[in-house]
Order: C-alpha cells, then structure tokens, then sequence
C-alpha cells in the first residue's frame, strides 16, 4: 500500500510538471513566431546583415525589436512592427543612442529602486526609448520610459 501511495504521489508531481511546462511552451509559441518573421523580415529587407537577439515591445504600438549588425559591421536596432509592414520599420545605430547601462543609470540617480524587472528598447511616437520596469522601496511597479537619443526622460508611470 505504501508503494502504490508513493507511485501516486510522484505521479501526480510529474503529471503537474509536465502540464506546466505545456502550457508555458504553448503561451511563448506566437512570441516566437513573430520575433522569427521579425528577424526575416530584417534580413530580408537588408537592414540587417546578422541577427543577434530579439524581442516584442508592447509600447502605443507592438513592435519587434531586432538587434544586430548591418553590411557594413555597424551595430543596430531594426523596431518592426507586428503587422510586419516593411515601410513602417523604424531603425537606430546603437552608437547613436545612450546604452542600456546609460539609461539605468539615469534611473538610479533620480529615483529609489529596489529590483530591476526590465530593461527593453522600444520605438514609441518620441521615437527609441528605453522602457525600464522596476520597483521601489514601497514594493510599488513602476515604468519610466528614458529616451534613446539624449537619455531625457520621456514619460514615467509610478506607483501602480
């Protein structure tokens, strides 16, 4: 009876592991998809030459943000939009723009924060900006959006 007990319980364990690995692989697969046609997307239209990572943005707007490096060796970022609309892709050099580190410490000087969530670059109607998400000392979410160009502040979203 104890055998039985035991297979039961390490039964239902696994059942459960593999039903949540199930539905957190089903739940990335239309991300994948579109990062994918994304990053085609850029080769294709020559923006980008190699594809090193890539990400959606939910910004005003969905975009793909597809980093990489051009024909000639340049460093970019291609914002593609999810309806995949080649004339709507946006584009920056990253050499252009304040780097992740830049825009982090830029937050940091300004305000409390407790845990950085993310740090995503993303193309909004001020053009690239850095969306960084974390929380402070009172365990509030917080949004700031810093731009690309300059390392201004855009907009913030505070204690939600």
């Amino acid at each position: 009876m104890k055998n039985w007990l035991i297979f039961g319980i390490i039964f239902m364990i696994s059942l459960g592991l593999a039903i949540v690995s199930l539905v957190l692989w089903k739940a990335d697969a239309p991300f994948n998809k579109w990062e994918q046609k994304a990053e085609d997307l850029a080769i294709e239209s020559k923006s980008l030459a190699i594809v090193s990572n890539s990400y959606v943005y939910n910004g005003n707007k969905p975009y793909v943000t597809v980093f990489g490096e051009d024909e000639y060796g340049k460093q970019k970022a291609i914002f593609v939009p999810i309806s995949l609309e080649e004339d709507l892709i946006q584009e920056v050099f990253l050499q252009d723009g304040i780097t992740e580190e830049q825009a982090l410490s830029v937050l940091r000087n300004e305000t409390n924060v407790k845990e950085i969530i993310h740090t995503k670059l993303g193309y909004e109607e001020a053009g690239a900006v850095w969306e960084i998400t974390y929380t402070n000392d009172a365990e509030k979410l917080n949004y700031v959006y810093i731009l690309f160009e300059d390392g201004q502040w855009w907009k913030r979203i505070l204690n939600l």
